[in-house]
């Protein structure tokens, strides 16, 4: 099973979770059921903004069953905004207001699904009954829907104690972009929006809380993808020590981002297990999850393109506009994202990028798989291609002179990142994936497969677009590797689990250094009484950052093993060989010894531990980059068009990605398809519609498309592997890259598409919905 070389990482390890997750032995939170629980459901605001005047919970509190009802009037020092999670880093001339949400509201509504109340009762049924009896006195105020018009002067106030809806102001730069405008052949400046989206995943939020008053201990399951931070501002609100509070984020369906976030709910299930002395447990329905977890999306561009009459860029100017929704409690992550990650793979000279934050009555935006960086490559990538057309030249063509060349790293695009450091590309593939792309897709030949009409009157279009997305930032994460007396090995690591395949990923790093099988090394992730240090799963950085700490510690293990069976078997460690759960002497496969009575010997019973030694095989190890490590790829769509309904069909889809050392191609593989499927959602389905009073008219799944297998075509991926250069693995990250370019992609093969038929149709907008698409066709035409 392993591949050429002998080594596990890189092989196509079958996933060792697999057996639970498909025979329903895989627990989630939902299957979690103290003895004695009581449920949770809450009351939520029907409107985006107005004023709370009074809340009438009595009928709430005498119905059979119901044990509490919970105000903003009960919480006492709860009754606090919470932290802002990520603070922005020290850009000059940094505007930033943090506005974060109390747990509960106690005057003042900004978005739609804000909680009034908590109710906990016998059930769920007993609890959702109770929450129809509360009545709440809400005086409506003038919403904030519009983002274009939401820093207006005259716009209404979100935040009473600031003089606008100002959230934040960051401008960055370098260059002379003025000079570089005064001397181009050719400037090119449009209007781009890019709308809101949902991160739709299987399972909904969740938690449950157990607190045991005899050991004096609080047990929290949660579908978090942070459970040590969690864990730690849940101890802190509550006046508990770290230790006293376990946190557990078992197998979750589905994180992509809205899961990193710390929720009011986290820390008010836990807080009425303690005051009502029972199990509480809290499950977010489908509606609750389109006002109540957050969002992401939402950007209005005004961008610029100088470039030569070769098509060399010059300079590229972006001012933007991004809706944070009520709240910013992940700070300027999504804009800054978006402001760095326009720049792609290309040599811009130039630039000057500056965004306003704004305030509006809707759900709070923090990352959704991609965080922003879809809408930096979206505007860089239809810059390119409207620079193109203006210039004669073919779209795959201007970005062959402009990409970055492999004897030009590390290269430093001279502004600030999200993680505090300069946006630096550490290695990369840029004009290999492109040519590669071009090859699979066919590229130089598409002008006589476009001239053959389809049978059913459908044209066809390629689109061929780049992108590179910053992974694998810090600030660290740990790891604790432990061969045990059975010979069984067990991998401990702070990060949580959302279907990336960590079970077998970690193993397979583990494995190659102690010379085990993948499936002998058990894994736990997201427990923090098994490990509580660390930061989270986001970011696509969990190879790289858990990757490396775990290699690390694996590389400590294999040490002490080496050193323990050097002097049981009495040869020199370089002697030893590790394979298959033994420490063997080279060429003298009978001569061995294994690991599980290694782990025994190394914990003695009698006598001393040895100064500078320490008992047992085991060592715990932490990375932390210096920054972040720069994926990158090229994909190529091809699709056809019906010109009479403006419906599209992508007939072909291809992925050439870079993301440093693979360890599990399958599994890499994996993620790319489903940032795929996520893109191709954004891009062409999926659109949350609010009406003229900030309301969400399409808050289910019979009215906001997500799209099926059905819509999702075969994926064709190849593989680069450019060692990153900042850590041990050379690994980046790849859980976003599916996502990233593929609106971009989608826009560029539509318009090609249809060049005969609308020669001057351009795609500004997305998602691009077939009515949209009719719109923009009836104008070109």
């Amino acid at each position: 099973m392993s591949r050429a070389g002998g080594t596990w990482v890189g092989a196509r390890v079958p996933r060792n979770e697999d057996a639970r997750l498909l025979t329903g032995r895989a627990q989630f939170v939902e299957d979690v059921e103290p003895p004695g629980a009581l449920h949770a459901a809450f009351v939520r605001s029907d409107l985006p903004a107005g004023r709370l005047r009074g809340l009438d919970v009595e009928r709430a509190r005498a119905h059979p069953g119901v044990h509490a009802v919970f105000t903003a009037a009960d919480l006492g020092p709860l009754l606090r905004p919470g932290a802002v999670l990520v603070p922005p880093p020290p850009l000059e001339g940094l505007v930033f207001h943090a506005r974060t949400a109390l747990p509960l509201v106690r005057e003042r509504i900004r978005h739609q699904g804000e909680a009034l109340a908590m109710i906990v009762a016998d059930s769920r049924y007993v609890a959702e009954d109770a929450a129809q009896l509360v009545e709440a006195d809400i005086e409506p105020l003038d919403p904030v829907v519009d983002l274009g018009r939401a820093l207006d002067e005259d716009a209404p106030r979100i935040h009473d104690d600031l003089p606008s809806n100002l959230a934040a102001y960051v401008r960055q730069a370098k260059g002379d972009y003025a000079a570089a405008r005064a001397r181009a052949d050719l400037v090119l400046e449009r209007r781009f929006s890019y709308d809101r989206g949902i991160g739709g995943a299987i399972e909904n939020r969740a938690v449950v809380a157990e607190w045991d008053a005899r050991a004096d201990r609080l047990q929290v399951w949660d579908t978090t993808q942070a459970p040590i931070p969690v864990r730690n501002v849940v101890a802190a609100a509550l006046g508990l020590s770290e230790s006293q509070v376990r946190f557990i984020a078992p197998f979750v369906g589905g994180g992509f981002g809205p899961k990193i976030m710390f929720y009011a709910e986290e820390i008010l299930v836990p807080w009425a297990s303690i005051r009502l002395g029972r199990p509480v447990k809290w499950v977010e329905d489908r509606y609750e999850n389109f006002f109540a977890t957050t969002q992401e999306r939402g950007q209005l561009h005004e961008a610029e393109i100088s470039v030569t009459r070769e098509g060399r860029i010059l300079g590229v100017r972006d001012i933007f506009i991004h809706d944070s929704g009520a709240y910013d409690p992940y700070g300027l992550t999504i804009p800054i994202n978006t402001q760095c990650t326009l720049l792609g793979p290309y040599r811009v000279p130039n630039y000057e990028s500056e965004f306003r934050v704004a305030f509006t009555n809707k759900p709070i935006v923090t990352p959704v798989r991609g965080a922003g960086r879809q809408h930096g490559v979206f505007i860089m990538e239809r810059l390119l291609d409207l620079a193109a057309r203006g210039l004669g030249l073919d779209p795959v063509e201007i970005r062959r002179r402009n990409v970055i060349d492999s004897d030009e790293f590390p290269y430093n695009h001279e502004i600030m990142y999200q993680d505090f450091a300069p946006l630096r590309y550490d290695s990369g593939s840029y004009e290999e994936s492109l040519e590669e792309a071009v090859r699979l897709v066919g590229h130089e030949t598409f002008p006589r497969e476009r001239e053959r009409a389809q049978p059913d009157g459908r044209v066809v279009g390629v689109g061929v677009v780049n992108y590179v997305e910053g992974t694998g930032i810090g600030p660290y994460e740990g790891a604790r590797i432990t061969v045990e007396p059975g010979g069984t090995v067990r991998l401990a690591t702070g990060v949580g689990t959302q279907g990336q395949g960590h079970f077998t990923s970690f193993a397979q790093i583990v494995a190659d250094a102690i010379g085990v099988q993948p499936s002998d090394v058990r894994v736990v992730t997201g427990d923090t009484s098994d490990f509580h240090w660390g930061t989270g799963t986001f970011a696509s950085r969990g190879a790289v950052v858990a990757g490396n700490a775990i290699h690390a510690a694996a590389q400590s293990v294999r040490e002490k093993i080496l050193r323990h069976a050097a002097k049981a078997l009495e040869v020199d460690p370089e002697d030893l060989e590790l394979a298959d759960g033994a420490a063997r002497v080279r060429g003298a496969p009978d001569l061995s010894v294994d690991l599980g009575a290694l782990a025994l010997s190394a914990n003695p019973l009698r006598g001393a531990v040895e100064p500078g030694t320490e008992p047992g095989l085991e060592a715990t190890s932490y990375f932390g980059p210096p920054y972040g490590t720069t994926a990158n790829g090229t994909h190529a769509v091809v699709v056809a068009v019906d010109p009479e309904t403006a419906m599209v069909e992508i007939l072909r889809y291809i992925v050439v990605h870079d993301c440093g050392t693979v360890i599990n191609p399958t599994i890499v593989e994996g993620q790319i398809h489903g940032g795929v499927a996520a893109g191709i959602g954004n891009a062409f389905y999926e659109e949350l519609v609010f009406d003229e009073f900030g309301g969400t008219s399409n808050a289910s799944f019979m009215d906001y498309l997500l799209p099926t297998s059905t819509d999702v075509p075969p994926i064709e991926t190849a593989h680069l592997e450019t060692p990153s250069t900042l850590n041990p693995l050379g690994t980046k990250g790849v859980g976003e890259g599916g996502a990233i370019p593929v609106a971009a992609a989608f826009a560029q093969a539509v318009e090609d598409a249809l060049a005969d038929i609308a020669p001057g149709l351009e795609i500004l907008d997305i998602p691009l919905s077939p009515g949209r698409l009719f719109e923009l066709l009836r104008g070109a035409s």
